[in-house]
């Protein structure tokens, strides 16, 4: 109930006013039945929009720290996530893989909508890198149809919202669903589960025009710019979006 509130009453409103969102390909995604959704991810804004021009619930994975909170804004954290769907998991143990598989397939036996991002991080400047595996192993073991995802104009509607002046508008793109046939009986197949994450990183980079990075992680490329900055030298040499 809190999840259609959230979408329809107290945030979807506000999103759609300000972001003025537009969805491309909205018939590749199941009518019903499990489904995964493998996109980009540029801003926090990305797991508001897509959601909200889609008919059906989509559920997310979270890290558990959003629902471990104490006092009025632990309550209010978890109330939020929850009911916006969030599916918590703790990343920080050495099982943290396995438990993100085994929420995923729960989500999936479930017949739900999973949205999963393979950059693993939001991109530290809006290129799209290379994407981990873990949605392509999560798609042979569940068997269900997988759709490559794009948003565009998720990070200038945060800067420009933050500043209260008027963001351009944020375009969800939903590929045609991935035919996993190629690759039948090879679950656990270390090689099929990167050329599928191959191909959807080549899917989601035809969707978005976004520079593709192949060979370097998003979460490394995060602890270089770190480490840039921290020696106080410029941080980019290149524009902010690199999208069309």
């Amino acid at each position: 109930m809190l999840y259609w509130l959230l979408k329809y009453v107290l945030i979807g409103p506000f999103l759609r006013l300000t972001g003025r969102p537009r969805i491309t390909g909205r018939q590749n995604v199941p009518a019903e039945g499990p489904a995964l959704l493998v996109g980009n991810h540029l801003s926090v804004a990305d797991w508001l929009f897509m959601p909200l021009l889609l008919p059906r619930r989509v559920t997310f994975l979270a890290k558990s720290d959003y629902f471990t909170g104490t006092g009025i804004r632990g309550k209010l954290n978890r109330w939020f996530f929850a009911g916006s769907g969030q599916y918590p998991i703790d990343r920080t143990n050495a099982d943290a893989a396995q438990a993100a598989m085994d929420a995923g397939l729960e989500v999936l036996a479930r017949g739900d909508l999973l949205c999963i991002y393979p950059e693993g991080t939001r991109s530290p400047d809006g290129r799209l890198y290379r994407g981990k595996t873990g949605p392509a192993r999560l798609a042979l073991r569940a068997d269900v149809p997988v759709v490559p995802v794009g948003v565009i104009g998720s990070q200038d509607y945060i800067r420009r919202v933050g500043r209260f002046a008027r963001p351009g508008r944020v375009h969800v793109l939903m590929g045609e669903p991935l035919d996993l046939a190629p690759w039948a009986g090879r679950v656990g197949d270390r090689a099929a589960e990167r050329e599928i994450t191959d191909e959807l990183m080549r899917r989601i980079q035809a969707l978005t025009g976004q520079e593709y990075v192949p060979d370097v992680y998003g979460a490394e490329m995060k602890k270089r710019y770190e480490a840039v900055r921290e020696s106080g030298h410029n941080l980019l040499d290149r524009p902010v979006d690199g999208q069309r």
